[in-house]
């Protein structure tokens, strides 16, 4: 915890008529309970508590008739102070701050203090208001983007009930759009959007309105800077605003990797609080031509092929994924293609690491700084030189899956994730290979995503951690390449054009799909290129677990 650094306010103040030593300094707000005898206790647990200033939500004054009245609104969250306690006529005010949950989750508790005197009571909420007034990263305006169509069809009921109240408690002023068709947040932030007015951009929604609010800001943001989004060699310059998450899709991968939960109230409070979290983005590129932005998943193979057929079945709701996903493993699909990756080069961590990607990573820290000081030493030279150095690898073969994890891909299905050790802001992305196999052995794989086995330990089963990579598949490489296949097997190269024109025939197809973010590629030849740390979210990572953390913030205030 921060140093208590030079104190503001010293004050004996009351919490339901028990008395306190309350206290204000630039990062904490302290109150401990006074001895009121000398007999020792051991088991009676701490009466002290603290909190950081920069986790304080608001500071309100309250007087006689609000505190004993039916008048007061509930907003949704959490009360750690009874209503209908008597002030006995003096004054008070009441500090709403973050509390933490379980489960990584934060809920809004709130403790009141009664004064002796007005001007006390004041001098503490002008105080508390003045410190919280100088944390220039804590939001003031806010876009919000509302998808009423996402996951359950809840997206404005939970904005409306559990976000707008906190945001209205901490003073954040909102515009709120309620989406009325596919893309319509992407197309309105590209054009319509005066970004200039807002601190930041929130979406009400899940993994699809995220890709929505990127592929707006990130496009916009380059058209701003004179850089062509069609150009995969180009360096994209990162974006000012922050994006702020609530979940309320069907999987919210994004939040639940970057936060640790998928609870609005915790995604709210972390945007009031002005919480920062980098986030790497891949460019995907065909023939020089832009295709899409990544920040999870590109699969190609099996989760390719799982989407695509789940695309067909959406009148099965949620349970399509599951139908569709056993249909492709009975079916088992394999690929013939070439991977060329460009290797990540003097970073620290890999693929296989014990450690996770946590709040204040320091991988991400060591490695984007690298990766920035790289960026300025070759930003004047062209991409072919600093590239194209020799130093590309590149595998042939017959593929069940390629997946390029640009973080864990954890959710609530899959605790781990696709690649557990896979980081949000250190400029690379993990490439995992799963070669032909039987059906057995690629349901080894697929279950070691649930449980704590590594799911790299197998031999059919590479990954490499890279910072570009390209994909073509068999079917459409160079034609040189193509005669020398025709010349080895003549009549099975024309066989198989015959049961690509005619799958009916019960003959493996011979290619798959992109699933980027849950969204089908129209190309399946792509170029794929990690921009560092080019967006910034309203989270801080997860956090790891604190010890006792009961024993230290008991709840008996």
């Amino acid at each position: 915890m921060d140093r208590p650094g030079r104190l503001l306010l010293l004050s004996e103040l009351r919490v339901r008529n028990a008395a306190y030593d309350v206290s204000l300094s630039w990062c904490l707000l302290t109150w401990k309970r006074r001895a009121s005898s000398p007999v020792y206790r051991p088991f009676r647990p701490s009466m002290s508590h603290s909190v950081p200033l920069s986790e304080i939500i608001s500071v309100r004054e309250e007087d006689e008739e609000e505190e004993n009245g039916s008048g007061r609104k509930d907003d949704g969250s959490w009360k750690k102070i009874k209503d209908g306690d008597r002030l006995d006529g003096r004054l008070a005010f009441t500090v709403s701050y973050v509390e933490r949950c379980q489960q990584h989750r934060w809920r809004c508790a709130e403790v009141t203090f009664t004064c002796p005197e007005r001007a006390l009571c004041r001098s503490w909420v002008s105080s508390i208001r003045e410190q919280l007034a100088s944390f220039s990263s804590r939001p003031r305006s806010l876009l919000v983007y509302i998808n009423p169509y996402g996951g359950k069809r809840q997206g404005k009921r939970i904005y409306e009930r559990k976000v707008a109240p906190l945001f209205a408690q901490a003073g954040i002023s909102t515009q709120v759009i309620v989406t009325d068709y596919a893309n319509h947040a992407r197309d309105h932030l590209r054009t319509a959007a005066e970004l200039s007015k807002f601190d930041g951009v929130v979406c009400v929604g899940g993994d699809g309105m995220f890709s929505e609010i990127i592929h707006g800001l990130v496009w916009r943001t380059q058209i701003e800077c004179g850089v062509d989004p069609n150009c995969p060699d180009e360096a994209l310059s990162p974006c000012s605003l922050r994006i702020g998450i609530i979940p309320a899709g069907s999987t919210d991968c994004i939040c639940f990797a970057t936060v640790g939960t998928n609870d609005p109230i915790t995604s709210a409070l972390h945007i009031i609080v002005g919480d920062s979290q980098p986030m790497d983005v891949c460019s995907v590129h065909h023939n020089n031509m832009f295709l899409r932005y990544s920040v999870s998943l590109l699969g190609y193979g099996f989760y390719g092929d799982v989407l695509t057929d789940s695309e067909r079945k959406r009148w099965l709701g949620l349970a399509r994924y599951d139908i569709s996903g056993v249909k492709m493993f009975l079916t088992h699909h394999y690929y013939e293609g070439t991977v060329s990756y460009l290797p990540a080069r003097g970073m620290i961590g890999t693929p296989r690491d014990a450690g996770r990607c946590r709040s204040g990573c320091v991988v991400c820290q060591h490695n984007g700084q690298i990766q920035s000081d790289r960026a300025e030493k070759y930003e004047t030279e062209k991409a072919s030189d600093c590239e194209d150095d020799g130093e590309w690898k590149t595998i042939r073969g017959k593929f069940l899956a390629i997946n390029a994890a640009s973080m864990s891909c954890a959710c609530p299905r899959s605790p781990k994730g696709l690649s557990p050790a896979a980081h949000l802001a250190d400029g690379t992305t993990d490439l995992i290979l799963v070669r032909k196999c039987s059906r057995f052995n690629f349901l080894r794989h697929l279950l070691r995503h649930t449980n704590k086995d590594d799911q790299f330990d197998l031999g059919f089963v590479e990954v490499h951690r890279v910072v570009r990579f390209r994909f073509t598949p068999r079917y459409c490489q160079s034609d040189s390449d193509l005669e020398l296949e025709l010349l080895e097997n003549g009549k099975r190269q024309i066989f198989s054009q015959i049961c690509r024109d005619h799958p009916a025939c019960g003959c493996a197809p011979a290619y798959s799909s992109w699933n980027c973010d849950g969204e089908i590629l129209t190309h399946t030849a792509i170029d794929v290129r990690v921009h560092c740390r080019l967006i910034k979210l309203f989270a801080r990572g997860i956090e790891e677990p604190q010890v006792f953390e009961d024993l230290a913030n008991p709840s008996a205030i």
